[in-house]
C-alpha cells in the first residue's frame, strides 16, 4: 500500500483537527448515531488515544465502542477522479460510515486501510462516522485475557453482590490505548493510476543492480527515472518490471542513510518512491548489514507520550531518535506492533536500523491474569490464526519498501516452550509466510520470553534467535552475582545452535530522582549496575550480536499493583528526561562500533 503524497497528479487533504466523540451508552447501533449528527457530543482531537484527553475515568477506561464524527467537503475540481478515504490507524475496530452508510470495516490497531468513495460522496458536505472498538480477547491482536484479572492487575475476586465495571483485561503491559490514532486523508488519482511498487537493491561491486514491479490499474506505459539526493537522474527503465542499475551506487549504512528517489510514471499518474541499497544477511552467527558484521545497540519502545497516548506525535518522533543518536544508539524494535508510517519514513532518513514488529504481543495463557489453575494449550485456545497472517501480509505489504527494515519479528513473548509442538505448528507457517510475502526476503525472528529455553522448537527454526530476559530483576532481583551466573549459563545453552542472538529486551524499573550510595532495586544506581553485569556476560559470547535495552523511556500500562504510574523501565523519563543510565549506556556505546564489534572475540 503506498504512503499518500501530494504532487501534480495526486491531491491530498489531511482531516486531523477536532472531531466529534461519544461514548457508546450501548444504544450507538441500535439507534443508528451514525445517521445524523451526534447528540451531546464531546470534543476529541485526531489523530490521538482518546483516553487521556479528557478529565474522566469513563473515558479513560471505557470498554467498547465509541463514536468519532466531522463534516466532510470534497472539492468538486475532483469529479472524474479517484478518491480514497484513508486510515493510518484505528484501534482496534473500526466501522466507517459516510452519510450514514457502511463503506469499510478492518479489525487490527496499528496498520493502515483505504476505501474508495468517489461513488458515495456528494461534492458539497458529507457526514463522516468512524465506530471504533477498544475490546481485546483472545481473537484480537494484541490480545486480552477472557478471564477476571489481567496481567498487571492481580485479578478480580467474585463476591457475590458485587458487580465489576466491565473493562478490557489486556495480557500484555501497556496501557490499551485507543482511537483514531494516527491521520486520516483523503487523497485522489486518476482513474488510471499507480496501485503499488516494490523496489528490491542488490549490490555487484560498486554498482547496484535494483529489480523493481509496479502495479498499476488501466492501460499505459510505465516510465522510471531514479534521482539521487542531489536530484541528479542516475538510472531510467520502462516498463511494469525490470532491472536498473546504478552505477558508483552510494548505499544506505546505520546511522549514514542516503535515499534515492524512483519517480514513476503511468498515464496521468506519478508517484516518487523512496528506497536505499543496502544488502541484509544473516550468515552463522553473524547478521551482515552491507556484507560486514553489525552490533545492534538501542531499544525497544513504544509509541507513548503525555496526552496523546499512542497518537501520532512527530516532534517526539524527532527528539526520541536525536536521543539515540546522542547515546550512540543505532536501532529499536517496535514493540509491540507496527509503529506509524511517517517514523517508518523517519528513521528511512536518519539511519535507524528498525526490527518491524506485528501487534501479537499476549499469545501466552499461562501467565498473568489469563493463567488458569492448570496450564492449557495456548495454541488450541487462541482464535487469532487467520488474523496473525493478514497481519504479517500487510505489515510487510506496507514496509517492503523500507531500508531501515532488516528484519521481521512476528510475536513478543507467545508461549514457545508450555506445548513447543502446537507452539511450531503455529509460528512456522507465519515464518514461511513472512519469508514469502517479502521481496527482499529479510530474516525473521519471534522474541522469546523469560524462562523457556529447552525444549522450545520455536526460538531455534528462526534466522535470528531474540531473546527478551531480566536477570537481576524479576530472577534474583538484587543479586547481580548469581544474575551473572545464570545469564552466562542461558546463553551457554543457546550457543549450540550456532545462530546469531540478540537480547530485544533486558532492564530494571528505576524510578527518577531515587539514588542510593550502596544501590538497591528502583534506584538509578541499580539501574547502571544492572546493566554493567548484564553487558559483562554480553561481551564474553561472539554469537551474541546485539543488546536492546527495556525500554528507551518510561510508559503507561494498565492500573495495578506492580505498576506505579507506569512502566519506569525507561532510560528515560517518560517526558524524555535522562535517568543516570543514559549516560552510562552514552559512555559504553559511543565506543562501541557499528559494524565488527566481536570480531576480536571470534578469532
Amino acid at each position: 500500500m503506498l504512503y499518500p503524497i501530494l504532487n501534480s497528479a495526486r491531491t491530498l487533504i489531511d482531516l486531523s483537527g477536532i472531531w466529534k466523540f461519544k461514548l457508546d451508552d450501548g444504544t450507538g447501533f441500535e439507534n443508528k448515531w451514525y445517521e445524523k449528527k451526534l447528540e451531546n457530543s464531546l470534543t476529541m482531537a485526531v489523530p490521538a488515544s482518546y483516553n487521556d484527553q479528557k478529565e474522566s475515568m469513563d473515558i479513560r477506561d471505557h470498554y467498547g465502542y465509541v463514536f468519532y464524527q466531522r463534516e466532510l467537503s470534497i472539492p468538486k475540481i475532483l469529479q472524474g477522479q479517484r478518491i480514497i478515504l484513508r486510515f493510518g490507524a484505528v484501534t482496534h475496530y473500526a466501522k466507517v460510515y459516510l452519510n450514514g452508510e457502511l463503506i469499510c470495516e478492518h479489525k487490527g490497531g496499528f496498520l493502515p486501510f483505504e476505501v474508495e468513495i468517489q461513488d458515495k460522496v456528494r461534492f458539497d458536505t458529507n457526514l463522516l462516522t468512524v465506530a471504533v472498538d477498544n475490546k481485546v480477547d483472545q481473537s484480537t491482536l494484541p490480545v486480552g485475557s477472557e478471564k477476571d484479572g489481567s496481567m498487571m492487575g492481580g485479578g478480580m475476586p467474585s463476591i457475590p453482590g458485587v458487580t465489576p465495571k466491565k473493562q478490557n483485561n489486556p495480557n500484555f503491559d501497556f496501557f490499551n490505548y485507543s482511537g483514531i490514532t494516527r491521520p486520516v486523508k483523503v487523497y485522489s488519482t486518476p482513474m488510471s493510476y499507480i496501485k503499488d511498487a516494490t523496489i528490491v537493491p542488490s549490490v555487484d561491486g560498486n554498482d547496484a543492480i535494483v529489480s523493481y514491479t509496479i502495479d498499476t490499474v488501466g492501460e499505459g506505459k510505465v516510465d522510471i527515472e531514479i534521482y539521487s539526493e542531489d536530484g541528479e537522474v542516475v538510472a531510467k527503465a520502462e516498463g511494469k518490471s525490470g532491472t536498473f542499475i546504478i552505477k558508483d551506487v552510494n548505499l544506505w549504512q546505520p546511522l549514514n542513510a542516503y535515499l534515492y528517489t524512483a519517480k514513476v510514471t503511468f498515464c496521468e499518474d506519478s508517484y516518487d518512491q523512496t528506497f536505499g541499497v543496502r544488502t541484509i544477511e544473516v550468515k552463522g552467527i553473524e547478521f551482515l548489514i552491507n556484507g560486514k558484521p553489525f552490533y545492534f545497540k538501542g531499544f525497544g519502545k513504544h509509541e507513548d507520550s503525555e496526552f496523546r497516548g499512542r497518537g501520532l506525535d512527530e516532534v517526539l518522533n524527532v527528539k526520541d531518535l536525536s536521543l539515540m543518536k546522542w547515546m550512540g544508539a543505532n536501532s529499536f524494535r517496535t514493540s509491540h506492533y507496527p509503529y506509524s508510517e511517517e517514523m517508518m519514513n523517519l528513521c528511512d532518513r536518519e539511519g535507524i536500523v528498525v526490527i518491524d514488529e506485528t501487534p501479537a504481543v499476549g499469545l501466552h495463557f499461562n501467565i498473568g491474569g489469563a493463567k488458569g489453575p492448570t496450564p492449557v494449550d495456548t495454541f488450541e485456545v487462541i482464535r487469532t490464526h487467520e488474523h496473525h497472517k493478514e497481519v504479517v501480509e500487510d505489515m510487510i505489504a506496507r514496509d517492503k519498501n523500507h531500508p531501515c527494515v532488516v528484519m521481521w519479528c512476528i510475536a513478543n513473548e507467545s508461549d514457545t516452550a508450555t506445548n513447543p509442538d502446537s507452539a511450531y505448528n503455529y509460528f512456522k507457517p507465519l515464518y514461511d509466510l513472512a519469508h514469502k510475502c517479502d521481496p527482499q526476503n529479510r530474516p525473521v525472528t519471534i522474541v522469546g520470553i523469560m524462562g523457556a529455553s529447552r525444549g522450545d522448537k520455536t526460538l531455534p527454526a528462526m534466522d535470528v534467535i531474540c531473546l527478551n530476559r531480566y536477570y537481576g530483576w524479576y530472577v534474583f532481583g538484587g543479586d547481580l552475582e548469581a544474575a551473572k551466573q545464570a545469564l552466562n549459563i542461558e546463553l551457554s545453552f543457546w550457543q549450540k545452535f550456532g545462530k546469531p542472538l540478540m537480547f530485544t529486551e533486558y532492564g530494571a524499573d528505576t524510578v527518577a530522582g531515587i539514588h542510593a550510595a550502596t544501590s538497591t532495586m528502583f534506584t538509578e544506581e541499580y539501574q547502571v549496575d544492572y546493566l554493567t553485569a548484564n553487558h559483562e556476560v554480553f561481551d564474553r559470547h561472539d554469537f551474541f550480536i546485539g543488546e536492546q535495552v527495556w525500554n528507551f523511556a518510561d510508559f503507561q500500562a494498565a492500573q495495578g499493583i506492580v505498576r506505579v504510574d507506569g512502566n519506569k523501565k525507561g532510560i528515560f523519563t517518560r517526558e524524555r528526561r535522562p535517568k543516570y543510565a543514559a549516560h552510562y549506556l552514552r559512555s559504553r556505546w559511543t565506543k562501541i562500533p557499528n559494524f565488527g564489534y566481536k570480531t576480536e572475540i571470534k578469532k
